[in-house]
Protein backbone atom coordinates (compact mmCIF):
# COMPACT_ATOMS: atom_id res chain seq x y z
CA UNK A 1 0.00 0.00 0.00
CA UNK A 2 1.40 3.39 -1.00
CA UNK A 3 1.71 5.80 1.93
CA UNK A 4 0.06 9.17 1.58
CA UNK A 5 2.56 11.96 1.02
CA UNK A 6 2.63 14.63 3.76
CA UNK A 7 0.70 17.80 2.99
CA UNK A 8 0.85 21.25 4.49
CA UNK A 9 -1.57 24.18 4.47
CA UNK A 10 0.20 27.21 2.98
CA UNK A 11 -0.54 30.38 1.03
CA UNK A 12 0.47 29.91 -2.61
CA UNK A 13 1.35 32.85 -4.84
CA UNK A 14 1.57 32.36 -8.60
CA UNK A 15 2.61 35.25 -10.87
CA UNK A 16 3.01 35.52 -14.64
CA UNK A 17 3.95 38.43 -16.92
CA UNK A 18 1.17 39.89 -19.06
CA UNK A 19 1.94 40.56 -22.74
CA UNK A 20 5.47 39.15 -22.36
CA UNK A 21 5.83 37.92 -25.94
CA UNK A 22 4.71 41.30 -27.31
CA UNK A 23 7.41 43.04 -25.31
CA UNK A 24 9.94 40.43 -26.46
CA UNK A 25 8.97 41.16 -30.05
CA UNK A 26 9.60 44.87 -29.48
CA UNK A 27 13.05 44.39 -27.94
CA UNK A 28 14.13 40.93 -26.86
CA UNK A 29 17.31 41.89 -25.00
CA UNK A 30 15.77 44.81 -23.11
CA UNK A 31 12.69 42.77 -22.22
CA UNK A 32 14.76 39.88 -20.88
CA UNK A 33 16.85 42.25 -18.79
CA UNK A 34 13.73 44.02 -17.48
CA UNK A 35 12.11 40.69 -16.61
CA UNK A 36 15.21 39.54 -14.72
CA UNK A 37 15.30 42.76 -12.72
CA UNK A 38 11.56 42.53 -11.96
CA UNK A 39 11.86 38.90 -10.81
CA UNK A 40 14.82 39.83 -8.59
CA UNK A 41 12.78 42.63 -6.98
CA UNK A 42 9.83 40.28 -6.51
CA UNK A 43 12.05 37.65 -4.87
CA UNK A 44 13.44 40.26 -2.47
CA UNK A 45 9.93 41.40 -1.53
CA UNK A 46 8.77 37.80 -1.05
CA UNK A 47 11.72 37.08 1.25
CA UNK A 48 11.07 40.29 3.19
CA UNK A 49 7.52 39.07 3.82
CA UNK A 50 8.74 35.68 5.08
CA UNK A 51 7.96 33.84 1.85
CA UNK A 52 10.00 31.51 -0.32
CA UNK A 53 10.28 31.37 -4.12
CA UNK A 54 9.82 27.71 -5.06
CA UNK A 55 10.65 27.96 -8.76
CA UNK A 56 10.71 30.16 -11.86
CA UNK A 57 9.19 29.08 -15.20
CA UNK A 58 10.27 31.52 -17.90
CA UNK A 59 8.27 34.67 -17.14
CA UNK A 60 6.38 33.08 -14.21
CA UNK A 61 7.09 32.64 -10.51
CA UNK A 62 5.71 30.32 -7.80
CA UNK A 63 6.12 31.14 -4.11
CA UNK A 64 4.78 29.87 -0.77
CA UNK A 65 4.06 31.61 2.52
CA UNK A 66 3.03 30.35 5.95
CA UNK A 67 0.59 33.28 6.35
CA UNK A 68 -1.99 34.61 3.92
CA UNK A 69 -1.45 38.19 5.04
CA UNK A 70 2.25 37.92 4.14
CA UNK A 71 1.51 36.59 0.65
CA UNK A 72 -1.05 39.31 -0.02
CA UNK A 73 1.14 42.07 1.37
CA UNK A 74 4.06 40.95 -0.79
CA UNK A 75 1.85 40.98 -3.89
CA UNK A 76 0.46 44.42 -3.06
CA UNK A 77 3.92 45.88 -2.45
CA UNK A 78 5.29 44.50 -5.70
CA UNK A 79 2.35 45.65 -7.81
CA UNK A 80 2.56 49.15 -6.33
CA UNK A 81 6.26 49.53 -7.21
CA UNK A 82 7.40 51.83 -10.00
CA UNK A 83 9.40 49.50 -12.24
CA UNK A 84 11.06 52.21 -14.32
CA UNK A 85 10.35 53.42 -17.83
CA UNK A 86 10.07 51.98 -21.33
CA UNK A 87 9.71 48.21 -21.50
CA UNK A 88 10.69 47.90 -17.82
CA UNK A 89 7.67 50.01 -16.88
CA UNK A 90 5.41 47.75 -18.94
CA UNK A 91 6.58 44.50 -17.33
CA UNK A 92 3.38 43.89 -15.37
CA UNK A 93 2.41 40.70 -13.59
CA UNK A 94 -0.88 38.96 -13.05
CA UNK A 95 -0.96 37.35 -9.60
CA UNK A 96 -3.14 34.60 -8.12
CA UNK A 97 -3.13 33.69 -4.41
CA UNK A 98 -4.71 30.61 -2.86
CA UNK A 99 -4.75 29.05 0.60
CA UNK A 100 -4.60 25.29 0.28
CA UNK A 101 -2.88 21.98 0.90
CA UNK A 102 0.33 21.28 -1.01
CA UNK A 103 2.80 18.42 -1.26
CA UNK A 104 6.36 19.52 -0.48
CA UNK A 105 8.89 17.39 -2.32
CA UNK A 106 12.47 17.98 -3.52
CA UNK A 107 12.39 21.70 -2.90
CA UNK A 108 9.10 22.38 -4.71
CA UNK A 109 5.36 22.30 -4.02
CA UNK A 110 2.65 20.43 -5.90
CA UNK A 111 -1.04 19.70 -5.77
CA UNK A 112 -4.47 21.21 -6.26
CA UNK A 113 -3.58 24.24 -4.17
CA UNK A 114 -0.98 25.22 -6.76
CA UNK A 115 -3.37 24.55 -9.67
CA UNK A 116 -5.97 26.85 -8.12
CA UNK A 117 -3.43 29.66 -7.68
CA UNK A 118 -2.38 29.35 -11.34
CA UNK A 119 -6.02 29.48 -12.46
CA UNK A 120 -6.64 32.56 -10.32
CA UNK A 121 -3.63 34.24 -11.95
CA UNK A 122 -5.24 33.85 -15.38
CA UNK A 123 -8.33 35.70 -14.10
CA UNK A 124 -6.33 38.68 -12.83
CA UNK A 125 -5.82 41.84 -14.88
CA UNK A 126 -2.33 42.98 -15.87
CA UNK A 127 -0.87 44.66 -12.82
CA UNK A 128 -3.52 43.14 -10.57
CA UNK A 129 -4.34 40.05 -8.54
CA UNK A 130 -7.09 37.53 -7.83
CA UNK A 131 -7.56 35.50 -4.65
CA UNK A 132 -9.70 32.53 -3.66
CA UNK A 133 -12.47 32.77 -1.08
CA UNK A 134 -10.22 30.89 1.36
CA UNK A 135 -7.76 33.79 1.13
CA UNK A 136 -10.56 36.37 1.33
CA UNK A 137 -11.94 34.77 4.49
CA UNK A 138 -8.53 34.32 6.10
CA UNK A 139 -7.65 37.98 5.53
CA UNK A 140 -10.87 39.26 7.09
CA UNK A 141 -10.36 42.96 7.85
CA UNK A 142 -6.61 42.73 8.44
CA UNK A 143 -5.88 44.59 5.18
CA UNK A 144 -7.97 47.45 3.85
CA UNK A 145 -8.74 46.17 0.37
CA UNK A 146 -11.47 46.54 -2.21
CA UNK A 147 -12.73 43.20 -3.55
CA UNK A 148 -14.67 42.50 -6.73
CA UNK A 149 -16.62 39.25 -6.55
CA UNK A 150 -16.00 37.20 -9.73
CA UNK A 151 -18.24 34.35 -8.59
CA UNK A 152 -17.63 30.64 -9.00
CA UNK A 153 -14.78 29.56 -11.28
CA UNK A 154 -14.28 25.95 -12.44
CA UNK A 155 -10.81 24.53 -11.75
CA UNK A 156 -9.46 21.26 -13.10
CA UNK A 157 -9.71 18.25 -10.76
CA UNK A 158 -11.37 20.28 -7.99
CA UNK A 159 -14.73 18.86 -6.97
CA UNK A 160 -16.28 22.24 -6.19
CA UNK A 161 -15.70 25.45 -8.16
CA UNK A 162 -13.45 28.09 -6.60
CA UNK A 163 -14.99 31.37 -5.57
CA UNK A 164 -12.68 34.10 -6.89
CA UNK A 165 -12.20 37.75 -5.95
CA UNK A 166 -10.33 40.44 -7.82
CA UNK A 167 -8.35 42.71 -5.51
CA UNK A 168 -7.56 46.38 -6.07
CA UNK A 169 -3.77 46.71 -5.82
CA UNK A 170 -4.03 50.31 -4.59
CA UNK A 171 -6.92 52.34 -3.11
CA UNK A 172 -9.49 53.33 -5.74
CA UNK A 173 -8.82 56.67 -7.40
CA UNK A 174 -5.06 56.71 -6.77
CA UNK A 175 -3.49 58.31 -9.83
CA UNK A 176 -0.21 56.51 -9.12
CA UNK A 177 -1.77 53.12 -9.82
CA UNK A 178 1.08 51.10 -11.22
CA UNK A 179 -1.15 49.19 -13.63
CA UNK A 180 -2.30 52.35 -15.38
CA UNK A 181 -1.14 52.51 -18.95
CA UNK A 182 0.37 55.66 -20.36
CA UNK A 183 0.48 56.68 -24.02
CA UNK A 184 3.66 54.64 -24.56
CA UNK A 185 1.81 51.45 -23.53
CA UNK A 186 -0.81 51.71 -26.28
CA UNK A 187 -0.36 50.21 -29.76
CA UNK A 188 0.78 52.62 -32.45
CA UNK A 189 -2.35 51.84 -34.48
CA UNK A 190 -5.83 52.79 -33.21
CA UNK A 191 -6.92 50.00 -30.86
CA UNK A 192 -10.33 48.87 -29.64
CA UNK A 193 -11.96 46.35 -27.32
CA UNK A 194 -15.57 45.37 -28.07
CA UNK A 195 -17.27 44.41 -24.82
CA UNK A 196 -19.92 41.65 -24.89
CA UNK A 197 -23.25 43.22 -25.85
CA UNK A 198 -25.64 42.81 -22.92
CA UNK A 199 -28.69 40.59 -23.41
CA UNK A 200 -31.65 42.72 -22.31
CA UNK A 201 -34.32 40.24 -23.47
CA UNK A 202 -34.77 38.59 -20.09
CA UNK A 203 -34.33 35.21 -21.79
CA UNK A 204 -31.06 33.35 -21.09
CA UNK A 205 -31.56 31.43 -24.35
CA UNK A 206 -30.90 34.69 -26.22
CA UNK A 207 -27.34 34.99 -24.86
CA UNK A 208 -25.93 33.40 -28.00
CA UNK A 209 -27.75 36.07 -30.06
CA UNK A 210 -26.15 39.03 -28.27
CA UNK A 211 -22.79 37.22 -28.25
CA UNK A 212 -23.16 36.67 -32.00
CA UNK A 213 -23.60 40.38 -32.63
CA UNK A 214 -20.48 41.06 -30.56
CA UNK A 215 -18.47 38.48 -32.49
CA UNK A 216 -19.62 39.70 -35.90
CA UNK A 217 -18.57 43.27 -35.14
CA UNK A 218 -15.16 42.05 -33.87
CA UNK A 219 -14.73 39.92 -37.00
CA UNK A 220 -15.55 42.84 -39.27
CA UNK A 221 -13.16 45.18 -37.46
CA UNK A 222 -10.41 42.52 -37.56
CA UNK A 223 -10.38 42.82 -41.35
CA UNK A 224 -9.00 46.36 -41.10
CA UNK A 225 -5.20 46.46 -41.31
CA UNK A 226 -5.04 49.92 -39.71
CA UNK A 227 -6.82 48.81 -36.54
CA UNK A 228 -5.78 46.66 -33.58
CA UNK A 229 -8.74 44.67 -32.21
CA UNK A 230 -8.90 42.66 -29.00
CA UNK A 231 -10.35 39.22 -29.66
CA UNK A 232 -13.74 38.17 -28.28
CA UNK A 233 -12.48 35.58 -25.81
CA UNK A 234 -10.43 38.24 -24.08
CA UNK A 235 -13.29 40.69 -23.59
CA UNK A 236 -15.69 37.94 -22.46
CA UNK A 237 -14.13 38.45 -19.02
CA UNK A 238 -16.36 41.50 -18.70
CA UNK A 239 -19.62 39.74 -19.61
CA UNK A 240 -22.54 40.52 -17.29
CA UNK A 241 -20.42 42.89 -15.20
CA UNK A 242 -20.48 46.60 -14.57
CA UNK A 243 -17.07 47.82 -15.71
CA UNK A 244 -14.89 50.89 -15.45
CA UNK A 245 -14.05 51.79 -19.06
CA UNK A 246 -10.73 53.33 -18.07
CA UNK A 247 -9.81 50.09 -16.30
CA UNK A 248 -10.76 48.09 -19.40
CA UNK A 249 -8.52 50.36 -21.45
CA UNK A 250 -5.61 49.75 -19.07
CA UNK A 251 -6.13 45.99 -18.85
CA UNK A 252 -6.58 45.45 -22.58
CA UNK A 253 -4.17 48.23 -23.60
CA UNK A 254 -6.61 49.89 -25.99
CA UNK A 255 -7.53 53.49 -26.68
CA UNK A 256 -11.23 52.85 -27.47
CA UNK A 257 -13.98 50.65 -26.04
CA UNK A 258 -17.32 49.76 -27.65
CA UNK A 259 -20.18 48.62 -25.42
CA UNK A 260 -23.81 47.98 -26.16
CA UNK A 261 -26.96 45.98 -25.52
CA UNK A 262 -29.51 43.91 -27.44
CA UNK A 263 -33.20 43.41 -26.76
CA UNK A 264 -34.98 40.87 -28.98
CA UNK A 265 -38.74 40.52 -28.86
CA UNK A 266 -40.52 38.52 -31.53
CA UNK A 267 -39.42 39.85 -34.90
CA UNK A 268 -38.15 43.16 -33.51
CA UNK A 269 -34.79 44.11 -32.06
CA UNK A 270 -33.40 47.10 -30.22
CA UNK A 271 -29.63 47.54 -30.31
CA UNK A 272 -27.75 50.29 -28.49
CA UNK A 273 -24.06 51.00 -28.97
CA UNK A 274 -21.62 53.58 -27.68
CA UNK A 275 -17.98 54.20 -28.49
CA UNK A 276 -15.91 55.52 -25.58
CA UNK A 277 -12.41 57.00 -25.33
CA UNK A 278 -10.81 54.64 -22.83
CA UNK A 279 -8.30 57.22 -21.65
CA UNK A 280 -10.74 60.01 -20.78
CA UNK A 281 -13.96 58.00 -20.39
CA UNK A 282 -15.75 60.43 -22.75
CA UNK A 283 -18.45 59.13 -25.11
CA UNK A 284 -17.49 59.77 -28.73
CA UNK A 285 -20.58 58.34 -30.39
CA UNK A 286 -23.79 56.59 -29.37
CA UNK A 287 -26.90 55.41 -31.17
CA UNK A 288 -29.99 53.24 -30.76
CA UNK A 289 -31.50 51.07 -33.47
CA UNK A 290 -35.14 49.92 -33.34
CA UNK A 291 -35.44 47.60 -36.31
CA UNK A 292 -37.03 44.50 -37.72
CA UNK A 293 -35.05 41.36 -36.91
CA UNK A 294 -34.06 40.98 -40.57
CA UNK A 295 -32.21 44.31 -40.34
CA UNK A 296 -29.67 43.02 -37.81
CA UNK A 297 -26.90 42.83 -40.42
CA UNK A 298 -27.48 46.41 -41.53
CA UNK A 299 -27.26 47.47 -37.88
CA UNK A 300 -23.91 45.67 -37.50
CA UNK A 301 -22.59 47.33 -40.66
CA UNK A 302 -23.66 50.77 -39.45
CA UNK A 303 -22.00 50.31 -36.05
CA UNK A 304 -18.78 49.16 -37.74
CA UNK A 305 -18.87 52.13 -40.11
CA UNK A 306 -19.38 54.60 -37.26
CA UNK A 307 -16.43 53.14 -35.38
CA UNK A 308 -14.19 53.60 -38.41
CA UNK A 309 -15.36 57.19 -38.84
CA UNK A 310 -14.70 58.07 -35.21
CA UNK A 311 -11.33 56.29 -35.12
CA UNK A 312 -10.33 57.75 -38.48
CA UNK A 313 -9.42 54.48 -40.16
CA UNK A 314 -10.12 53.66 -43.78
CA UNK A 315 -10.80 50.44 -45.63
CA UNK A 316 -8.97 49.34 -48.73
CA UNK A 317 -11.12 47.75 -51.42
CA UNK A 318 -9.82 44.32 -50.46
CA UNK A 319 -10.58 44.88 -46.78
CA UNK A 320 -14.09 46.03 -47.60
CA UNK A 321 -14.65 42.87 -49.64
CA UNK A 322 -13.39 40.66 -46.81
CA UNK A 323 -15.66 42.38 -44.30
CA UNK A 324 -18.65 41.41 -46.42
CA UNK A 325 -17.37 37.94 -47.32
CA UNK A 326 -18.70 34.81 -45.70
CA UNK A 327 -22.06 36.31 -44.75
CA UNK A 328 -25.63 35.18 -44.99
CA UNK A 329 -28.67 37.43 -45.20
CA UNK A 330 -30.85 34.92 -43.36
CA UNK A 331 -31.24 35.55 -39.64
CA UNK A 332 -32.32 31.92 -39.14
CA UNK A 333 -29.15 30.62 -40.78
CA UNK A 334 -27.02 33.09 -38.85
CA UNK A 335 -28.50 31.89 -35.55
CA UNK A 336 -27.85 28.26 -36.50
CA UNK A 337 -24.24 29.19 -37.22
CA UNK A 338 -23.87 30.94 -33.86
CA UNK A 339 -25.02 27.82 -32.03
CA UNK A 340 -22.77 25.59 -34.12
CA UNK A 341 -19.72 27.78 -33.55
CA UNK A 342 -20.24 27.72 -29.78
CA UNK A 343 -20.45 23.91 -29.85
CA UNK A 344 -17.47 23.53 -32.17
CA UNK A 345 -15.14 25.49 -29.90
CA UNK A 346 -15.50 22.89 -27.12
CA UNK A 347 -13.39 20.24 -28.92
CA UNK A 348 -15.82 17.59 -27.66
CA UNK A 349 -16.88 14.82 -30.07
CA UNK A 350 -20.62 14.89 -29.39
CA UNK A 351 -20.81 18.68 -29.62
CA UNK A 352 -18.84 18.61 -32.86
CA UNK A 353 -21.42 16.26 -34.40
CA UNK A 354 -24.29 18.45 -33.26
CA UNK A 355 -22.52 21.50 -34.72
CA UNK A 356 -22.25 19.67 -38.05
CA UNK A 357 -25.98 18.92 -38.01
CA UNK A 358 -26.84 22.59 -37.39
CA UNK A 359 -24.46 23.79 -40.11
CA UNK A 360 -25.93 21.39 -42.68
CA UNK A 361 -29.39 22.59 -41.76
CA UNK A 362 -28.30 26.16 -42.40
CA UNK A 363 -26.68 25.26 -45.73
CA UNK A 364 -29.95 23.72 -46.90
CA UNK A 365 -31.51 27.17 -46.47
CA UNK A 366 -28.55 29.21 -47.79
CA UNK A 367 -26.06 27.12 -49.81
CA UNK A 368 -24.09 30.29 -50.61
CA UNK A 369 -23.07 30.92 -47.00
CA UNK A 370 -19.27 30.86 -47.20
CA UNK A 371 -18.66 30.86 -43.46
CA UNK A 372 -20.91 27.82 -43.02
CA UNK A 373 -19.00 25.80 -45.62
CA UNK A 374 -15.77 26.62 -43.79
CA UNK A 375 -17.27 25.71 -40.43
CA UNK A 376 -18.53 22.44 -41.89
CA UNK A 377 -15.00 21.67 -43.05
CA UNK A 378 -13.67 22.35 -39.57
CA UNK A 379 -15.96 19.73 -38.06
CA UNK A 380 -14.37 17.09 -40.30
CA UNK A 381 -10.88 18.51 -39.67
CA UNK A 382 -11.45 18.06 -35.93
CA UNK A 383 -12.49 14.46 -36.59
CA UNK A 384 -9.06 13.81 -38.11
CA UNK A 385 -7.02 15.87 -35.63
CA UNK A 386 -8.70 14.49 -32.52
CA UNK A 387 -9.00 10.86 -33.57
CA UNK A 388 -12.79 10.89 -33.84
CA UNK A 389 -13.00 9.53 -37.38
CA UNK A 390 -13.55 5.91 -38.43
CA UNK A 391 -11.72 6.83 -41.66
CA UNK A 392 -9.21 9.66 -41.51
CA UNK A 393 -8.91 9.69 -45.32
CA UNK A 394 -12.68 10.12 -45.65
CA UNK A 395 -12.65 12.97 -43.15
CA UNK A 396 -9.84 14.75 -45.01
CA UNK A 397 -11.81 14.37 -48.27
CA UNK A 398 -14.82 16.00 -46.58
CA UNK A 399 -12.65 18.90 -45.38
CA UNK A 400 -11.29 19.40 -48.88
CA UNK A 401 -14.76 19.35 -50.47
CA UNK A 402 -16.21 21.88 -48.02
CA UNK A 403 -13.17 24.16 -48.29
CA UNK A 404 -13.19 24.09 -52.08
CA UNK A 405 -16.87 25.08 -52.02
CA UNK A 406 -16.08 28.03 -49.74
CA UNK A 407 -13.19 29.18 -51.94
CA UNK A 408 -15.29 28.89 -55.08
CA UNK A 409 -17.73 31.32 -53.48
CA UNK A 410 -15.02 33.61 -52.08
CA UNK A 411 -11.46 32.91 -53.36
CA UNK A 412 -9.74 35.05 -50.71
CA UNK A 413 -11.80 34.11 -47.67
CA UNK A 414 -9.07 33.92 -44.97
CA UNK A 415 -10.73 31.25 -42.81
CA UNK A 416 -11.13 28.93 -45.80
CA UNK A 417 -7.51 29.48 -46.88
CA UNK A 418 -6.33 28.60 -43.38
CA UNK A 419 -8.48 25.47 -43.42
CA UNK A 420 -7.05 24.46 -46.80
CA UNK A 421 -3.66 24.71 -45.09
CA UNK A 422 -4.82 21.99 -42.73
CA UNK A 423 -5.94 19.84 -45.66
CA UNK A 424 -2.44 20.00 -47.14
CA UNK A 425 -0.87 19.44 -43.73
CA UNK A 426 -2.96 16.36 -43.02
CA UNK A 427 -1.99 15.02 -46.45
CA UNK A 428 1.70 15.65 -45.74
CA UNK A 429 2.23 18.51 -48.22
CA UNK A 430 3.71 20.99 -45.77
CA UNK A 431 4.96 23.48 -48.37
CA UNK A 432 1.46 24.01 -49.75
CA UNK A 433 0.09 24.08 -46.20
CA UNK A 434 2.46 26.92 -45.32
CA UNK A 435 1.65 28.84 -48.49
CA UNK A 436 -2.09 28.70 -47.83
CA UNK A 437 -1.86 29.51 -44.11
CA UNK A 438 0.58 32.37 -44.70
CA UNK A 439 -1.78 33.95 -47.23
CA UNK A 440 -4.66 33.66 -44.75
CA UNK A 441 -2.55 35.33 -42.07
CA UNK A 442 -1.53 38.16 -44.42
CA UNK A 443 -5.19 38.82 -45.24
CA UNK A 444 -6.34 38.79 -41.61
CA UNK A 445 -3.40 39.31 -39.19
CA UNK A 446 -5.65 40.47 -36.35
CA UNK A 447 -7.82 37.32 -36.42
CA UNK A 448 -6.55 35.20 -33.53
CA UNK A 449 -8.10 32.02 -34.95
CA UNK A 450 -6.09 32.35 -38.15
CA UNK A 451 -2.92 33.33 -36.29
CA UNK A 452 -3.22 30.19 -34.14
CA UNK A 453 -3.88 28.02 -37.19
CA UNK A 454 -0.81 29.43 -38.91
CA UNK A 455 1.24 28.67 -35.78
CA UNK A 456 -0.06 25.08 -35.77
CA UNK A 457 0.89 24.55 -39.41
CA UNK A 458 4.34 26.12 -38.88
CA UNK A 459 4.94 23.73 -36.00
CA UNK A 460 4.08 20.70 -38.12
CA UNK A 461 6.26 22.02 -40.94
CA UNK A 462 9.35 22.04 -38.68
CA UNK A 463 9.52 25.68 -37.53
CA UNK A 464 8.67 25.47 -33.81
CA UNK A 465 10.39 28.73 -32.77
CA UNK A 466 8.38 30.78 -35.26
CA UNK A 467 5.27 28.82 -34.32
CA UNK A 468 5.88 29.60 -30.65
CA UNK A 469 5.95 33.35 -31.31
CA UNK A 470 2.72 33.21 -33.30
CA UNK A 471 0.99 31.03 -30.70
CA UNK A 472 1.87 33.65 -28.10
CA UNK A 473 0.48 36.34 -30.38
CA UNK A 474 -2.82 34.43 -30.69
CA UNK A 475 -3.02 34.16 -26.91
CA UNK A 476 -2.28 37.87 -26.53
CA UNK A 477 -5.29 38.49 -28.74
CA UNK A 478 -7.42 36.07 -26.68
CA UNK A 479 -5.82 35.90 -23.22
CA UNK A 480 -8.98 34.89 -21.35
CA UNK A 481 -9.85 31.76 -23.26
CA UNK A 482 -9.25 29.86 -26.50
CA UNK A 483 -8.30 26.48 -25.07
CA UNK A 484 -6.89 25.23 -28.34
CA UNK A 485 -4.67 28.31 -28.80
CA UNK A 486 -3.13 27.51 -25.42
CA UNK A 487 -2.79 23.85 -26.42
CA UNK A 488 -0.84 24.86 -29.54
CA UNK A 489 1.48 26.94 -27.36
CA UNK A 490 2.03 23.94 -25.10
CA UNK A 491 2.76 21.70 -28.08
CA UNK A 492 5.39 24.19 -29.29
CA UNK A 493 7.01 24.15 -25.84
CA UNK A 494 6.89 20.34 -25.80
CA UNK A 495 8.57 20.02 -29.20
CA UNK A 496 11.23 22.55 -28.18
CA UNK A 497 12.03 20.47 -25.08
CA UNK A 498 10.63 22.74 -22.35
CA UNK A 499 8.53 20.05 -20.67
CA UNK A 500 7.93 21.98 -17.44
CA UNK A 501 6.45 24.94 -19.31
CA UNK A 502 4.50 22.61 -21.62
CA UNK A 503 2.92 20.77 -18.69
CA UNK A 504 1.83 24.02 -17.07
CA UNK A 505 0.40 25.27 -20.34
CA UNK A 506 -1.55 22.06 -21.01
CA UNK A 507 -2.98 22.10 -17.48
CA UNK A 508 -4.21 25.63 -18.10
CA UNK A 509 -5.84 24.49 -21.36
CA UNK A 510 -7.52 21.57 -19.58
CA UNK A 511 -8.88 23.88 -16.89
CA UNK A 512 -10.55 25.94 -19.62
CA UNK A 513 -12.22 22.90 -21.22
CA UNK A 514 -12.26 19.95 -18.78
CA UNK A 515 -14.41 17.79 -21.10
CA UNK A 516 -11.92 17.77 -23.98
CA UNK A 517 -9.24 15.13 -24.53
CA UNK A 518 -7.37 17.38 -27.01
CA UNK A 519 -4.82 18.96 -24.60
CA UNK A 520 -4.61 15.78 -22.51
CA UNK A 521 -3.21 13.79 -25.46
CA UNK A 522 -0.27 16.17 -25.78
CA UNK A 523 0.19 16.27 -22.02
CA UNK A 524 0.61 12.47 -22.04
CA UNK A 525 3.60 12.82 -24.39
CA UNK A 526 5.01 15.66 -22.28
CA UNK A 527 4.85 13.63 -19.08
CA UNK A 528 6.57 10.66 -20.73
CA UNK A 529 9.44 12.86 -21.91
CA UNK A 530 9.69 14.41 -18.45
CA UNK A 531 10.31 10.90 -17.07
CA UNK A 532 7.01 10.76 -15.17
CA UNK A 533 5.54 7.59 -16.57
CA UNK A 534 3.07 7.00 -13.72
CA UNK A 535 1.56 10.45 -14.25
CA UNK A 536 1.50 9.82 -18.01
CA UNK A 537 -0.36 6.53 -17.47
CA UNK A 538 -2.95 8.32 -15.33
CA UNK A 539 -3.40 11.05 -17.94
CA UNK A 540 -3.73 8.40 -20.67
CA UNK A 541 -6.55 6.83 -18.64
CA UNK A 542 -8.28 10.23 -18.63
CA UNK A 543 -7.94 10.41 -22.42
CA UNK A 544 -9.55 6.98 -22.88
CA UNK A 545 -12.19 7.87 -20.31
CA UNK A 546 -13.25 10.78 -22.51
CA UNK A 547 -12.54 9.22 -25.93
CA UNK A 548 -13.40 5.53 -25.54
CA UNK A 549 -12.36 4.65 -29.10
CA UNK A 550 -9.13 6.65 -29.24
CA UNK A 551 -6.19 5.05 -31.05
CA UNK A 552 -2.74 6.41 -31.80
CA UNK A 553 -2.96 5.12 -35.36
CA UNK A 554 -6.21 6.98 -36.05
CA UNK A 555 -4.94 10.29 -34.61
CA UNK A 556 -3.32 12.91 -36.84
CA UNK A 557 -2.42 15.37 -34.09
CA UNK A 558 1.33 14.95 -34.68
CA UNK A 559 1.49 15.17 -38.46
CA UNK A 560 5.05 16.52 -38.57
CA UNK A 561 7.19 16.92 -41.65
CA UNK A 562 9.96 15.36 -39.53
CA UNK A 563 9.08 11.65 -39.48
CA UNK A 564 11.39 11.02 -36.52
CA UNK A 565 9.56 13.61 -34.43
CA UNK A 566 6.21 12.17 -35.45
CA UNK A 567 7.33 8.69 -34.38
CA UNK A 568 8.71 10.05 -31.11
CA UNK A 569 5.33 11.52 -30.16
CA UNK A 570 3.53 8.33 -31.18
CA UNK A 571 5.97 6.21 -29.17
CA UNK A 572 5.37 8.39 -26.12
CA UNK A 573 1.62 7.82 -26.37
CA UNK A 574 2.08 4.07 -26.78
CA UNK A 575 4.45 3.92 -23.79
CA UNK A 576 1.72 5.53 -21.70
CA UNK A 577 -0.64 2.71 -22.64
CA UNK A 578 -2.83 4.42 -25.22
CA UNK A 579 -4.24 1.92 -27.76
CA UNK A 580 -2.29 1.48 -30.99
Amino acid sequence: MTSRLPRKLVAILYADVAEYSRHTGENEDETHAALGAALDRFAEIIAAHRGQVMHYAGDALLARFDAVVDATSAALEFQARDHGRGIARRIRFRIGINLGDVIEDRGDIYGDGVNVAARLESLAPAGGMCVSDSVRNALGNRLELDYEDLGEQAVKNIAAPVHAYRVATLPAGDDALSAQAGPEDLPERPSIAVLPFANMSGDPEQEYFSDGITEDIITALSCISGLSVVARNSTMLYKNRAVDIKQVGREQQVSYVLEGSVRKSGDRIRVTAQLIDARSGHHLWADRYDRALDDIFAVQDDITHQIMVEMRVKLSLGEKARMLAGRTRSVEVWQLQLRADELNNTFVREYNREARRLIRKGLEIDPGYVSAWTELGWTYCLDALCGWSTSVDDSIAEVRNATRKALQLEPEYPNALALMGYVYMLEGDHDKALESAEKANELSPENSEIVAEYAHILLFAGMPETALDLARKAIRQTPMGAMWHITILGFCQHVLGDQAAAEETFLKAISLQPDSAFPRIYLVSTLVEAGRLEDALQMAREVVGIEHNFSVGGWRGAQFRDAALRERIHDNLLRAGLPA
